[in-house]
Order: C-alpha cells, then sequence, then structure tokens
C-alpha cells in the first residue's frame, strides 16, 4: 500500500550521514511549530509529509477521465474514500475502514474535518489497544485534549492555537507505525484530512503517549501563547539593529533600496506603502529580494499580494505574517543568504509610491550543504472561466531541485452575480501537490476551502497562526476573496521536484474570473521553476463588474430582489455608489441616535412560505441594529442584533431570517439603530438589498 513512499525513504538523503543529536520527541515537535529558523535548512533527518484524506479515490490517473472526480466524504461515493475496507457493515455493526497504516518512524502533524460521524481509532506502534478509541470529530479536531485533563489544560485553551478553524495541529510522533482506523457507516459523511511525516528509517523518533501532554505541559502552554497571538508574543534571536528601507518610486522606475553583504540572514522583512491609490500601489509595486548576486530575484511578487493580504490592506495576524490596519506588512520568514542580499522595488503603475521599512538582520553561518533561499515568486491569471464541466489545474508552483514548500496563498476575483455560498462558489477543487517521484500525488485534497483548513465555502473572515481568510467582500463568495495557509509542522520537503497544483472549479460557469497565487518555498542553489517575469499586463486593475444584479440561482433560487432605496423613504438615507454594490449604489443611513428607525415595505406578491434575506454593508464606520416584524426581532440571531462594525474591511453580508409563512400585501420591517459598536464607534447603517426567498 503506497509503496512509493518506500521509495522516497530508502533513498540517500542528502544529510543522511550527518547525525541527529536529540531524538524526535512530542516536546521537539512542539519548539518547531513556532520555529522559523528551522525551515531555512533542509531538515535533518529528512522526511516526507503525506497526506491521507476523503478524496475521490476515482481520481488515479493524472488528467484522466476520472481526474476531476468530486465525491469526497458526502457518503454513497462510487469507491470507499480509505486505503482499504477492513470490514464490512454487517449484522447493525458499522463497517471499519483504513485510513492509513504506515511504518517506520514518523510523526502526526495535522488532522482536519469539514464533518465526519463514526468514530477512529489510533494505534501507535505495537499497540493492542487504542490510544485514541472515540469520536472522530473529537481527534480531528482537538487530538490533545482526550489526554489533557491530568496536564490541567482546559478544552478552551487549544481554541485558536492547537485547533484553527476546523485543523488540528498536535504533533504526534511514533517510532514503529502508525494505523488509523474509521469506524461508521459510508452512507453517512465523512470527510477527513491526516497529514504524517515519514521520517528516513535511522530517524530516533519517541512516540507519544498520553502522558506526554503532562510531560510537555510547559511547551504546550508556551507554544499556545504564540500561536494565538503570534505578532504579540514573537521573540526574535537577533541582536543587531535594523536596517531602515525609504525610497520614492515615480511611475516606471526601479530603484535597490538595500543591500547587505553576507553571510546573514534577514529575520524579519517590515514595509508600509503609501500612494494616492494604496490598493493599486500594493499591486502594481514589485519586490524583488535577490541573494548572491543571482540574475533573477529569488522573491519576485507584488508587495501587498507577498504578504497573503491583497488586494488592497486587510488585517490579519499569522505566524510568519502580520498585516496591521494602518498598512504596514511584516513578514518573519527566514531569508538566508551567503554573499550579499539585494531588494529592489519596480513601480509599474502610473502613479507615484512611496516605500518605508525596515529588514532586521541577523548572524547566520551559511551551510554549502543544508542552507537554502527563501523563495516566493507569483503568478496570475486573468480572464479565467470558471465551471464545473471544465475543471482546470491551475499550477503553483512546479520546480526541479531540493528544498521545503512553506506556505501558499490564493488571491482571486470571482465576479459570479450569485450571492450565496451554494451556486457562487469558486474553490469546490482539490489541492495536488506532487513531491519527488510521486505517481499520484502525496498530497491529495477534498476542497480548496480543505486545504485553507475551513469548510463549507464559508464567507466568514478568519486568520490563524497558520491560516487565514482575510479577505471575502461578498454576499456568499462573490467579489474578491484571499486565502493563506503557512505549512511550519506541516512542512513539505522535496529531494528532487515539487508541483502544486490547484483545481478551479467553481459551482456555475464564470467568466471574468483574476487569480493571483504564491507557493512560498525554500531552496537548494540549482533549483529552477517555471516562474515568468511580472508584466505590467499581470498587475494591471481588476475590479468587480459594474452595475451587478443579483441572480435568482444557486441558494439563492426562487428569489425576488428589492434594491432598499425602493423600500423605503428617508431624509437621513441617501446613495452612495461602490462596484461591491447591487446595481452600483447602497442606501447610506445615518441615524441621529440610538432607537432611530427606518421602516421597509416589502410587497408579497402571494401568500406562501418565505425566507427573507437583508444584505448590509459591514465595514468601520457602521453600528449594531436590529431588524424588527412588529416587536419581534427576526435576524441577528439570539441576542437578536447585528453588529456591522468591520474595522480596516468593506463587505456586504446577506443577514436571514429562517422560513415563515407571510401573508399577501405589504410586509413592513422596522430596521432599528441599537447604537454603536464598541469596535467601530460608528453610526452609519449601508442597506443594499433585500431578498425575499419562496421556500
Amino acid at each position: 500500500m503506497r509503496q512509493y513512499l518506500w521509495i522516497w525513504l530508502t533513498i540517500t538523503s542528502i544529510i543522511a550521514a550527518a547525525a541527529h543529536a536529540e531524538p524526535i520527541t512530542t516536546g521537539s515537535l512542539l519548539r518547531e511549530m513556532i520555529d522559523l529558523h528551522n525551515l531555512a535548512d533542509f531538515p535533518n533527518p529528512a522526511y516526507k509529509t503525506v497526506q491521507f484524506s476523503s478524496y475521490d479515490h476515482r481520481s488515479t490517473v493524472p488528467g484522466g477521465p476520472e481526474w476531476f472526480a468530486n465525491s469526497d466524504g458526502f457518503g454513497r461515493e462510487p469507491v470507499p474514500n480509505f486505503e482499504k475496507v477492513i470490514r464490512e457493515p454487517s449484522g447493525g455493526k458499522p463497517g471499519e475502514y483504513l485510513i492509513c497504516d504506515v511504518k517506520g518512524p514518523g510523526a502526526i502533524v495535522r488532522t482536519w474535518t469539514a464533518a465526519i460521524k463514526g468514530s477512529i481509532r489510533l494505534f501507535l506502534d505495537d499497540m493492542d489497544k487504542p490510544l485514541f478509541d472515540g469520536p472522530a470529530e473529537d481527534f480531528l479536531y482537538r487530538p490533545y485534549e482526550p489526554f489533557s485533563k491530568e496536564a490541567g489544560i482546559e478544552s478552551d485553551f487549544y481554541r485558536n492555537s492547537f485547533q484553527q478553524n476546523r485543523a488540528g495541529y498536535a504533533p504526534m510522533p511514533f517510532a514503529k507505525q502508525c494505523r488509523i482506523v474509521w469506524v461508521g457507516n459510508v452512507e453517512e459523511i465523512h470527510f477527513y484530512q491526516v497529514q504524517i511525516r515519514l521520517y528516513e528509517p535511522t530517524a530516533d523518533v519517541v512516540t507519544f503517549g498520553p502522558q506526554d501532554v503532562k510531560k510537555y505541559a510547559n511547551e504546550i502552554r508556551e507554544v499556545g501563547k504564540v500561536l494565538a497571538a503570534p505578532a504579540a508574543n514573537w521573540k526574535y534571536a537577533s541582536t543587531t539593529a535594523p536596517v531602515e528601507i525609504k525610497a520614492d518610486l515615480a511611475p516606471g522606475e526601479v530603484k535597490e533600496v538595500l543591500k547587505l553583504k553576507g553571510p546573514k540572514a534577514v529575520e524579519r522583512l517590515t514595509l508600509k506603502l503609501d500612494a494616492k491609490d494604496v490598493d493599486r500601489a500594493l499591486r502594481q509595486t514589485v519586490m524583488h529580494v535577490i541573494c548572491d548576486d543571482y540574475s533573477w530575484g529569488q522573491v519576485q511578487s507584488p508587495v501587498g499580494d507577498f504578504f497573503g493580504a491583497a488586494p488592497g490592506i486587510n488585517p490579519y495576524d499569522s505566524v510568519p505574517f502580520t498585516v496591521e490596519a494602518d498598512g504596514t506588512m511584516t513578514s518573519r520568514f527566514v531569508m538566508p543568504f551567503a554573499t550579499s542580499m539585494r531588494i529592489v522595488f519596480q513601480n509599474l503603475g502610473r502613479q507615484a509610491v512611496s516605500v518605508n521599512g525596515s529588514v532586521l538582520p541577523m548572524d547566520y553561518q551559511w551551510n554549502d550543504k543544508t542552507s537554502m533561499y527563501f523563495r516566493a515568486r507569483w503568478r496570475v491569471d486573468h480572464d479565467l472561466v470558471g465551471a464545473g464541466d471544465a475543471v482546470q489545474d491551475l499550477p503553483f508552483l512546479a520546480a526541479r531541485g531540493g528544498g521545503v514548500y512553506v506556505g501558499t496563498t490564493s488571491l482571486l476575483l470571482n465576479p459570479t452575480a450569485i450571492p450565496t455560498p451554494g451556486g457562487g462558489w469558486w474553490g469546490e477543487g482539490d489541492e495536488k501537490i506532487f513531491v519527488d517521484d510521486d505517481v499520484r500525488p502525496s498530497t491529495f485534497g477534498t476542497g480548496s476551502e480543505d486545504y485553507y483548513n475551513y469548510a463549507w465555502s464559508s464567507p466568514d473572515i478568519f486568520f490563524h497562526a497558520y491560516c487565514g481568510q482575510p479577505r471575502n467582500d461578498g454576499p456568499g463568495t462573490r467579489g474578491f476573496v484571499t486565502n493563506n495557509r503557512w505549512h511550519v509542522i506541516d512542512a513539505l520537503p522535496f529531494k528532487n521536484s515539487v508541483a502544486f497544483y490547484m483545481e478551479l472549479f467553481h459551482h456555475e460557469r464564470t467568466p471574468g474570473m483574476s487569480y493571483a497565487r504564491v507557493g512560498y518555498h525554500y531552496a537548494r542553489p540549482g533549483l529552477i521553476d517555471d516562474h515568468v517575469p511580472i508584466t505590467g499586463e499581470d498587475v494591471r486593475p481588476v475590479d468587480l463588474p459594474p452595475n451587478w444584479q443579483p441572480a435568482s440561482r444557486g441558494g439563492a433560487n426562487n428569489s425576488v430582489y428589492h434594491q432598499a432605496e425602493s423600500l423605503v423613504q428617508s431624509p437621513q438615507a441617501r446613495l452612495v455608489d461602490g462596484s461591491l454594490y447591487a446595481g452600483g449604489k447602497v442606501l447610506r443611513w445615518e441615524p441621529a441616535s440610538k432607537g432611530d428607525e427606518l421602516v421597509l415595505t416589502i410587497p408579497i406578491a402571494e401568500a406562501g412560505r418565505y425566507a427573507l434575506h437583508l444584505a448590509a454593508a459591514l465595514n468601520g464606520e457602521s453600528g449594531v441594529i436590529s431588524v424588527r416584524m412588529g416587536d419581534k426581532s427576526i435576524m441577528g440571531g439570539e441576542r437578536g442584533v447585528i453588529d456591522l462594525c468591520a474595522p480596516g474591511r468593506q463587505m456586504l453580508r446577506e443577514f436571514s431570517t429562517g422560513p415563515m409563512d407571510l401573508p399577501k400585501g405589504d410586509l413592513k420591517l422596522t430596521v432599528r439603530y441599537e447604537g454603536p459598536s464598541e469596535k467601530c464607534g460608528g453610526s452609519a447603517v449601508g442597506l443594499d438589498y433585500l431578498r425575499v426567498q419562496r421556500r
């Protein structure tokens, strides 16, 4: 089973002869979770990271008839989504299915699920009884939690640290074997991903046991503190003073802004751009980081895209990158060089741009056998057609040579007219990562959002230590969307080659998509890739189609739309232009005081069962509202209020009722201003449209 893995493991590592001073333990792996220096040298002992998942197992031949098959965990798949059927269900008992059975030293480094029924049994080494035997979701979300009571670590501690959205990062090393069995009904939902490091056979690994959580409780707490708030708790090793970066660039100008002599490494890079149109400057100002007099920069990327939050300034915090609301952007990826580093900026736009920032150099001893360059080479495709009947593999990186893959960013424009994730979703496609001699991908995913650690095409803004969605305009997944994921404990070393592809698989045919991306990696000298120079056409402005009209398809089927301005008259409300909004306009209401009300009159053509969906603007100027029918709040969940505050962002979201019986005639809804948000302090209310959906 997966014998190609053993072919890889028997190849002599370029550093296999070097002795590893200390054994690999739960504690050492925990420390790796916040060690970015570790990524800059080829790993010793060498390992390969592989993924076992519920991908559609009919996908066996690249480009073949079932290559884009998509039955990946909903149940009733044509082929069971496991490595092996151990026991068919019988006599009322569920079946048993093999997720993985790998031999030799290794470590579980990441788990994920969108939703899964049944239970999981985990066996490490030659144990007779499972180390874990319980609900599958418990193991895949928070693997350490069952062993934490004796260590005095509460469940909440893991949320937003070791649990990141729907992924669990809780390393579990093993010396001899890892066997994971799912017990359940394959007719029911069973999405899963399990990532495992497979070390070279001579690696000294100490197997995880229940006592490890208590034994390494201090490490868990310290690492968890950093994972929960990286920027606030990060510790830099450098004792050197930062070196300033300051430059003004005229349109078309290319300027070198920094030159350092090596051997050294840059431990931190901080930048901020100023221009008349900052969003455009962030895409049209290209950064080149050139180490050791190479002909082309190891880093070639628009500045904003490099920091994983573009287009525009979209604040988020992660282990390698932090973007602040004022536009200050920080990278903590370590960038080593042997003799020199130059940073050059190229202004491909038509406006003047100012660049300010600094680098933090540190002492570094370049090792000709193991040291690597940090690389991030941006690419984009404009005017793509996303479609479910014409799925395509988009290349993120194809390279020959040795290195370690450490992160991914997708930055795209989804111009769908459907205002719901259902029907308007762009990311049904899987990631496929070929490493070295892979015949089929050793990482084969179950959906773009699953790779980025979330699920169900969620439009929510979120960010964690290793992943994030710092931008999603909405409504639904319409507009500009940015996802990122950082491979630290689940880094992907490659000795000879790597090829990373992500399927572009849209719910419905959608022309006019723009899809930019970066595959961040470290590389040994001599690596070659498929990068091409960035042109002015690549960084041309892209925007949402003007005057868009929401469609009654997909999750929005059986809907009638009413623009807010057609439902209300108020001297306190005015129309504001914007491509984000239906018809290119939004009704901006500015209530004078708490308790002010705006009445919407909605025509109901015939009696029936309906759900109502109010599209409202979220930004840094907005307040808190309630939506009432009579004296009852009908939106906003249990609290009955909707906080429209979104500091540093401009978004559109639908807020919905449950199904309700409505009579024919005019329905009156009251939008009540409940006061300013604690986070924003503003009072503005932007109302775009109201969607009446027959149920």
